[in-house]
């Protein structure tokens, strides 16, 4: 009697089923990255940078090899001026980054839990966003006189449209079920906010401040070349008016260590506050 099983012609052997494990392919959109391959890309780059340099193929007025620009930066920090004029630039993106951002948390939650503040503040913030803060600055001048309230004002003004935005785009993105849930149980309002909607809109929130950090970086340097005596933004126009190019380099290699700084903070902030996700 014949198996109905066995589907084998005859004269062939019967197969060998695979039993090879196959790899998982739900694992969802995360890209692998390598910690090293940017470091030697980078390491690569400053290199074929100082051959070409330290091979006389262009002038070093137009472009210092990586070693001129290292020890443009460390006679600057030997001599103190590199911390004067750090100090002074990141007092001012501390305070101008402080009020923006207080004041666009604030605005941006009432935008996007009140109906009326809605209807009133997105008019607003959607007409004066578009216009380029440093435009402002001369007016700032005119208004609070040669000082650091218009340097201040002018960073917390290009950081308050942006965190506004952010704010109340997180508000928004909330699921609704997650909130009429919790209105279903008679929860408070203070302790939605807190509980749900804050929870939330954090990662808008903390995207937001990424973005903030990088205006008010280029708003200081912008500030400070129109009308400062002291920054790394003024010593940077001193430093090309002065066709002193290695160290107009080297205050752009600051502004550069001091973003990726500011970077990484915001990435222990995430780190803290984002662990559940």
């Amino acid at each position: 009697m014949l198996d109905r099983a066995d589907t084998t012609p005859p004269g062939q052997a019967a197969s060998v089923p695979d039993t090879s494990p196959v790899a998982f392919r739900g694992a969802g959109f995360g890209p692998a990255t390598s910690r090293t391959a940017g470091w030697i890309a980078l390491a690569l780059v400053l290199a074929l940078w100082q051959l070409i340099g330290g091979l006389g193929l262009v002038n070093p007025l137009f472009l210092p090899t990586p070693l001129a620009i290292l020890r443009a930066i460390a006679n600057l920090a030997a001599s103190g001026a590199l911390w004067h004029h750090l100090a002074v630039s990141v007092m001012r993106i501390g305070l101008g980054w402080i009020i923006g951002t207080s004041a666009g948390v604030a605005v941006g939650f009432g935008i996007g839990l009140s109906q009326v503040a809605r209807s009133i503040g997105i008019t607003f913030v959607s007409a004066l966003f578009p216009i380029p803060k440093i435009a402002l600055l001369p007016l700032l001048i005119l208004w609070l006189g040669i000082g650091e309230e218009p340097k201040v004002l002018t960073i917390a003004l290009g950081v308050f449209f942006s965190t506004a935005i952010s704010v109340y785009s997180g508000v928004d993105a909330v699921p609704r079920n997650l909130i009429r849930m919790a209105q279903s149980f008679d929860v408070p309002f203070p302790t939605v906010v807190r509980r749900v909607i804050w929870p939330g809109a954090l990662p808008s929130v903390l995207a937001g401040f990424r973005i903030t950090a990088s205006i008010a970086l280029l708003l200081v340097v912008s500030a400070e070349m129109i009308g400062a005596d002291y920054g790394i933004g003024a010593f940077v126009l001193q430093a090309g008016n002065l066709m002193q190019t290695d160290q107009l380099l080297a205050g752009v290699v600051i502004l550069s260590l001091f973003g990726l700084l500011v970077g990484k903070l915001i990435n222990l902030l995430e780190a803290r506050l984002l662990h559940w996700r």
